[in-house]
């Protein structure tokens, strides 16, 4: 009996022992799972067409929504420079928190 008691309490620790061993080593992961979770829910959200003009605004270029007068950040400064100054059509996955069009695509508009 002293035995089974023995062997049950030994499983019982080695268990807690393994299980500690785990979540101490699942940690870094886990951060690491947020912040690709983070990216995976920048990629689901919908495409969605801007149409405007490329300025300049201080030292970046930002696209001037004429009709809603808004202007947005953008994220892909290399993609907008041969625009500037052009009204283009944008596909893009905006982010409302900083305002910034996160570039899919960008065309000259059609609409001059």
């Amino acid at each position: 009996m002293k035995r089974i008691l023995t062997a049950i309490a030994t499983l019982g620790l080695a268990s807690f022992a393994l299980n500690l061993s785990a979540q101490q080593t699942s940690s870094p992961q886990s951060q690491t799972g947020t912040a690709q979770q983070q990216v995976d829910t920048q990629s689901q959200q919908s495409t969605q067409n801007f149409e405007g003009k490329i300025k300049k605004s201080g030292d970046k270029l930002v696209l001037q929504d004429a009709s809603t007068q808004t202007a947005y950040q953008l994220d892909d400064q290399d993609k907008a420079k041969q625009y500037e100054g052009q009204k283009v059509k944008v596909v893009a996955t905006m982010d409302p928190s900083t305002n910034t069009l996160h570039i899919v695509n960008i065309t000259p508009s059609e609409s001059r």
